[in-house]
């Protein structure tokens, strides 16, 4: 059974979700897109979460860089590679849809990478903020393009919460 606490952000609540054996498998921020029913996360319970949310605190004070916790991530076979290879991009720096198509030795797949990206359910911590356009450009987040530029902005260092 799946449980579930509810912690705060510089962006506002954050759901997070752990499965039945108290590893996390979701992240959720207010208004995301794709983000399952409320009635899908399990009573709320506050004990498996004590490292998840000392890592994304310290993360927001600038203090981490790069998130050791143990995930589980659902989804397709595709879709968890696309997972881990977001996982692979260096905070402060992004990558583009082609960039990841290209790395995983399909470079007609820019779309389905994006479609991939945007199913990531462990919002942050798998850092899918850090996918932008060919361009450079803002594309499609979950959480929306004002979280993702800040996120951007943050890891950058062009600002701070």
């Amino acid at each position: 059974m799946k449980q579930h606490t509810v912690t705060d952000s510089p962006y506002g609540p954050l759901t997070l979700v752990a499965d039945e054996d108290g590893v996390l498998c979701g992240l959720y921020m207010v208004d995301q897109r794709h983000r399952p029913p409320q009635e899908n996360f399990g009573p709320r319970d506050d004990t498996p979460f004590a490292s998840a949310i000392d890592e994304l605190q310290a993360y927001f004070a600038g203090e981490l860089k790069e998130f050791t916790l143990e995930l589980r991530l659902h989804g397709t076979p595709f879709q968890r590679t696309v997972w881990d290879r977001l996982r692979r991009i260096p905070y402060g720096e992004t990558r583009s849809y082609g960039d990841l198509a290209d790395a995983l030795g399909n470079p007609g797949a820019s779309r389905a990478v994006g479609l991939a990206n945007g199913k990531n359910p462990i919002g942050i911590i798998v850092p899918c903020h850090r996918v932008v356009g060919a361009n450079g450009s803002l594309t499609g987040y979950g959480g929306g393009l004002e979280r993702k530029q800040r996120l951007l902005d943050f890891e950058s260092g062009s600002a701070l919460f």
